[in-house]
């Protein structure tokens, strides 16, 4: 039984005192006192080597402690989460480690490094839960584009257009737009086209500029898009989860680059985004991948930008029409809407197995029907 919580120390001297008497009973002793033998040799031997200052409370801290973490690494630590404090513990681990940091502690080190030092927000910390996570199997499959909101510069407004791989979550695009308008989406689509080459297709929601409405999704971009030979497609309405991976880079955007700054002009907000996105994309670990990086599950893809877009033509069973100014199209004496986005391009006709049911084709893509048997 341990020593009584009152006086310990008055305690403690009393018995080496009587410990130390003639003939003293050291076991009878350690009894009456209610300690082991072994404490009660422990406090004499305490006062013998350092008198009565040595019987008071002294730190269970080891001498040694070989598994704890060095101050050089809990300093680099604190560094890594101070230059990217939206980061948890298992990111800042890989990133550290591939900085050059040997030895580096486990995750969950880290976060009690974190903690204890105030660097993380518990309140935060529990808004974040893991996501169900579908992706594409190659790079270039698909690609995710959405505008991150916007925001006020001192002068007008930034709409920044984000670019996402599906596979490897690699940010081809990141561009500072002072509008979303489609002429401006594609002039910054081109350099991204020229650097990285075409995808399969690209995945975008149903507001301007890449889409008029559920019903008629086509605009000028989106045709310009088909030309190129990539597939459109567009998220369902209200379901924002579809381009789940956009939305969850917008987060990250915010995070680590928006919150808390302002910016006075386009320029600023590129000079911002061009160095982030290097460290998101090469260095910043990604839990979806398996904590690699985006780059190193990403490659260009092999269908090269055409500079100049070959004319449009279709075969010899197929039946061409030209779109008209109002979206519409003349086939069989009768008039039917396809878009206005086609407006002046040719598309072909083409019968399918049920009698007067015809499909519209712009290139490749099948963008209407049409029913000989609906009544005018």
């Amino acid at each position: 039984m341990p020593w009584q919580e009152v006086s310990t120390v008055s305690l403690r001297k009393e018995f080496v005192h009587l410990a130390q008497a003639e003939e003293a009973n050291m076991r009878a002793l350690c009894r009456r006192f209610r300690v082991s033998p072994s404490t009660g040799y422990k406090w004499l031997g305490r006062f013998r080597a350092a008198g009565a200052s040595a019987l008071a409370d002294q730190s269970r801290r080891p001498y040694t402690s070989p598994t704890r973490t060095s101050p050089e690494v809990e300093q680099a630590i604190l560094s890594a989460r101070d230059l990217h404090p939206a980061w948890g513990a298992r990111k800042l681990r890989v990133w550290l480690l591939n900085q050059g940091h040997h030895p580096m502690p486990s995750p969950s080190t880290i976060t009690a490094i974190l903690e204890r030092h105030g660097r993380i927000d518990a309140a935060e910390a529990a808004k974040h839960r893991p996501w169900v996570r579908f992706e594409r199997p190659a790079p270039n499959d698909l690609w995710q584009m959405d505008f991150k909101g916007q925001f006020p510069l001192a002068q007008g407004w930034c709409y920044p257009l984000t670019v996402l791989d599906d596979h490897s979550r690699f940010a081809v695009g990141l561009q500072a737009c002072g509008d979303q308008r489609w002429p401006t989406v594609q002039q910054q689509l081109t350099g991204v086209f020229r650097r990285y080459g075409l995808p399969q297709e690209m995945l975008m929601d149903n507001g301007a500029p890449w889409g008029a409405d559920w019903d008629h999704p086509y605009t000028p971009l989106t045709v310009w898009l088909l030309r190129l030979g990539i597939g459109v497609s567009h998220s369902r309405p209200y379901h924002p989860q579809t381009q789940g991976k956009e939305e969850r880079f917008h987060r990250t955007l915010k995070a680590e680059v928006l919150q808390g700054r302002s910016f006075a002009d386009l320029a600023g907000c590129q000079e911002a985004f061009d160095p982030w996105r290097a460290v998101y994309n090469l260095e910043r670990p990604h839990a979806a991948l398996g904590l690699a990086t985006p780059a190193s599950r990403y490659q260009v893809s092999p269908r090269p930008f055409p500079e100049q877009l070959p004319a449009i033509e279709y075969g010899p069973q197929d039946q061409v029409r030209r779109v008209q100014a109002h979206g519409q199209i003349s086939f069989h004496s009768r008039s039917f809407r396809v878009s206005k986005a086609f407006r002046g391009y040719p598309v072909a006709l083409r019968a399918t197995s049920r009698d007067g049911l015809w499909e519209v084709f712009f290139l490749s893509h099948r963008i209407a029907q049409l029913d000989l048997r609906e009544t005018v």
